[in-house]
C-alpha cells in the first residue's frame, strides 16, 4: 500500500485515524494492528518476519544492560538477518557466476526496522533507564509512517511521544498540509521528471548512442527525480506522524543547496547518516585513528546498503572519495566562493547518481560517453534552422529519439520543466520551513495536477526509497 495511492488515501488513513480517536486507551494497540494490516498488505508472508524480529529485539534488549554477550549476539543476529535477504544472491552472483541463484525474496523494509532495532539494542546497551514496555516498543518498530523507508528514528525520541499521541483538530490539520504537499511532490513533479529520466537511461540500458542534450537531460531529471521523491516521501511521513501528535526528525534539509560534499551529506537522509556515524564510522575509530580509511569503509557500507549491486558500492565510493578529497582540499586549499563551491558540489553529485541509476556499467559507460560530449551534440532540425549558429557546433536530426517522448517540441517542453524544477529545488525554501500562508499557496496550485493524477495516472509509481 503506497502513501500516494487510492486505497491508503481513501481507505486505510481515514480508517485509521478514525480508529485512533475511538481507541482510548487502546489506542496503541490499534496503532500495531493498523502498521501490521499496512505492512501484510504488501506481502502477508512477511508479517510473521516482521512480528518475531520484533519480538526477539525485545527480549535481548531486556538482557544487553547486564550482558555484553546478549548485546553482540542480538547485532550479529539482525545483521546476518539482513545479509541472508538482501545479500546473500548478490555474494553468491559475485563469488560464483555460474551457480544457481537462491531467488530469496527481499522483505519490505528489512533495511530499516533492523537498523531501528539495532538503535534500539545500542541504547538499552548505554543506559540505565528500564527499557520500554512491550506495547510501547512495538508500537516504535511497526509504526507505519516510518516502517517502510524511515526516517530513522531513536527509540528515546519517539517513544515518550507515543503515550501523549493523540488525534485532535490541530494534528489534523498541521499532518494533513505535510501530507498534501509531500502527495503534490510525488505525483506532480517526482514522476514527471521520472519519466524524463526513464526515457534516457533505458536508452543507455541498451547501450543506445545518446548525445549531450539527451544525456544531461536524463541525467538532470533524475537528479530531481530522486531529490523530489525523496523530500515527497520525507514530507508524507512527517505529516501521518504530525497527525497523531507525533514528531519526526527533520529528514531532508534542501540537499542541492549545500556548499560543499560534507554539507550535502548533513542534509541529505539526515537520519541515515546520523546513523553511519553513530554506528559505523565513529565505531571503527572516527577522526582519531585512520579517518580516511573509516570514511571510505562507512560510505561503501551506505551505498552496499542502498541495494545489492556493484553499481551501488561504486556510488557510495565516489563519495566516500568527495569526503576524502573535500577534507584534504580543506587543509591545505583556499576557500573557495559559497558560488563556485555549490555548483561544484551540485555537479559531482548529479555525475555520481549516474551509476545509481543506470542498469549496470555498461549502461554507466553509454551515459557518461553523452554527459562529456563523445556522441556529439545533436539538436532537432526545426531548431536548428530557427538558430543557424547552431549549424556550427550541432547535428541537425529530425528529432531526439532518447528526449522525452521524442516529438520535435520535446526538447522546449524538458527544457521548461527542468528549469521550473530546478528553480524550486535552488531558490524555494524546503517544505518545513515555508509559512503557513505559503504552504496554502502551494497546495491550491498543485491540488488540481496532484487530484488528476492520483485517479486518473495509468500507473502508480512506488517512492524510489521502497526498493532499499
Amino acid at each position: 500500500m503506497l502513501f500516494h495511492a487510492q486505497p491508503f488515501i481513501l481507505g486505510f488513513l481515514p480508517l485509521f485515524l478514525t480508529g485512533f480517536a475511538l481507541a482510548g486507551r487502546w489506542r496503541l494497540h490499534w496503532l500495531i494492528a493498523a502498521s501490521i494490516g499496512f505492512y501484510g498488505w504488501w506481502n502477508p508472508a512477511h508479517v510473521p518476519l516482521l512480528a518475531g524480529s520484533i519480538v526477539a529485539n525485545y527480549a535481548i534488549g531486556r538482557r544487553v544492560r547486564r550482558s555484553r554477550s546478549w548485546f553482540i549476539v542480538g547485532i550479529a543476529a539482525n545483521l546476518l538477518l539482513l545479509a541472508w535477504f538482501k545479500y546473500a544472491d548478490f555474494l553468491l552472483r559475485s563469488l560464483a557466476p555460474h551457480a544457481t541463484p537462491l531467488d530469496i525474496a527481499l522483505p519490505l523494509a528489512i533495511s530499516f526496522f533492523t537498523f531501528q532495532q539495532v538503535m534500539f539494542l545500542t541504547e538499552c546497551r548505554g543506559t540505565d533507564q528500564p527499557a520500554p514496555s512491550f506495547l510501547h516498543y512495538a508500537a516504535f518498530v511497526a509504526f507505519f509512517p516510518h516502517l517502510i523507508a524511515g526516517p530513522l528514528v531513536r527509540p528515546r525520541d519517539i517513544v515518550p511521544q507515543l503515550d501523549a499521541a493523540r488525534t485532535n483538530q490541530d494534528n489534523i490539520a498541521n499532518g494533513l498540509t505535510l501530507f498534501l504537499i509531500g502527495l503534490a511532490k510525488k505525483l506532480v513533479l517526482a514522476d514527471l521528471f521520472g519519466g524524463f529520466a526513464d526515457t534516457g537511461f533505458n536508452a543507455a540500458a541498451r547501450t543506445e548512442v545518446l548525445t549531450l542534450l539527451e544525456a544531461w537531460a536524463a541525467t538532470l531529471s533524475y537528479a530531481l527525480q530522486i531529490y523530489f521523491d525523496f523530500s515527497a516521501y520525507s514530507d508524507m511521513a512527517t505529516g501521518l506522524a504530525a497527525m497523531v501528535g507525533v514528531r519526526f526528525p527533520l529528514n531532508f534539509d534542501s540537499p542541492y543547496k549545500a556548499t560543499d560534499i560534507a554539507d550535502f551529506w548533513r542534509r541529505w537522509h539526515i537520519t541515515l547518516g546520523t546513523f553511519l556515524r553513530d554506528h559505523v564510522y565513529i565505531p571503527l575509530g572516527g577522526n582519531r585513528h585512520r579517518p580516511a580509511a573509516n570514511l571510505m569503509l562507512t560510505m561503501l557500507l551506505a551505498g552496499l546498503w542502498h541495494g545489492a549491486s556493484w553499481r551501488f558500492v561504486l556510488w557510495g565510493g565516489l563519495h566516500g572519495t568527495m569526503l576524502i578529497g573535500h577534507r584534504l582540499y580543506r587543509q591545505i586549499g583556499p576557500p573557495l566562493p559559497p558560488c563556485i563551491s555549490r555548483a561544484i558540489t551540485l555537479l559531482l553529485v548529479c555525475l555520481a547518481w549516474v551509476p545509481f541509476r543506470a542498469d549496470g556499467m555498461p549502461a554507466t559507460w553509454a551515459m557518461l560517453k553523452g554527459l562529456f560530449g563523445l556522441n556529439g551534440l545533436a539538436v532537432p532540425a526545426m531548431i536548428a534552422h530557427a538558430f543557424p549558429t547552431l549549424d556550427a557546433i550541432a547535428t541537425p536530426v529530425p528529432l531526439l529519439r532518447f528526449l522525452g517522448d521524442a516529438r520535435t517540441l520535446s526538447l522546449p517542453e524538458v527544457a521548461a520543466c527542468l528549469l521550473l524544477g530546478w528553480t524550486i529545488v535552488l531558490a524555494l525554501p524546503h517544505t518545513q520551513t515555508l509559512p503557513d500562508r505559503a504552504r496554502g499557496w502551494a497546495i491550491g496550485a498543485s491540488f488540481a495536477f496532484s487530484m488528476r493524477a492520483l485517479f486518473f495516472a495509468p500507473h502508480v509509481a512506488p517512492f524510489l526509497y521502497f526498493q532499499f
